[in-house]
Formats: C-alpha cells, sequence, structure tokens
C-alpha cells in the first residue's frame, strides 16, 4: 500500500489533535495510492474509545470523493490509549472489506504510527505501507 507523505503526516497531526479521543476519516486516491484524507467527525457515544462516522457525513464524503474522480482506498483511525492494531471491534465493524483500515498511534514513542490492515471476514492480515 502506497500513501503520499504529506497524508502521513496529516493522519499524525488529526491523532494528535486531540490525543485523548479517536480521530476518523476517509482515504481516497487512484491506482492503489492514498492521496487524499477526508476527516471526519467522531460521532461515536464514547468517542475516548471507539469511533464512527455518522451516516450523512459518510454519504457526503463519499460524493465528494466520487466527484474528485478518486476511489475509497481506506478508512482511517487513532488508538488514543493502546497498540495501533485492529480491536475486536475493529474487526467486527469491518464492513468495507477492499478498503485498507489504517491505525494511528498518536503516542510520541510508537514503533510505528501508522498502520494498515486488510479485514475480511474476521481475518486481518497488515499491509505494508510505502510512503511516497
Amino acid at each position: 500500500m502506497q500513501i503520499q507523505f504529506a497524508v502521513s503526516r496529516f493522519l499524525m497531526a488529526d491523532a494528535r489533535r486531540e490525543p485523548s479521543q479517536e480521530c476518523c476519516g476517509l482515504l481516497a486516491g487512484r491506482d492503489g495510492v492514498i492521496t487524499h484524507a477526508y476527516p471526519a467527525r467522531n460521532a461515536a457515544s464514547d468517542p475516548a474509545t471507539r469511533y464512527e462516522i455518522a451516516p450523512e457525513e459518510l454519504f457526503q464524503l463519499m460524493r465528494e470523493i466520487r466527484s474528485s474522480g478518486l476511489q475509497l482506498l481506506g478508512i482511517y483511525h487513532s488508538h488514543p490509549h493502546g497498540a495501533n492494531e485492529p480491536s475486536p471491534t475493529d474487526i467486527q465493524r469491518a464492513y468495507y472489506p477492499d478498503a485498507a483500515y489504517l491505525i494511528v498511534s498518536p503516542q510520541p514513542d510508537a514503533e510505528a504510527p501508522v498502520r494498515a490492515f486488510s479485514i475480511r471476514d474476521g481475518d486481518v492480515l497488515e499491509l505494508q505501507i510505502s510512503i511516497v
């Protein structure tokens, strides 16, 4: 999986903006390269431990992606208090099997602050990220 440098920097900044709450959003691009981040408001009842994009905002962001001639390539969120790997809830709620799930750690000492995963039918596979 390839991600533009500016997008990877944005993800880190978004996660650190409110490090006690999960940030979230969509990632788009072309030809398998993530070139755009679309941040969303975390509408979860407990944003410190969960993320959710409200359906209205999700549909609006999907329209923006399509109207820009881009494809949905990923969904991102942060894990403020734990490892940036899929939680059981993340796995259960992975509704877009063709999208990569990027999990960001706001911790300054995180070994890999941005990690990507393929989640299909409960199976999790970590994806290699290349910054371009």
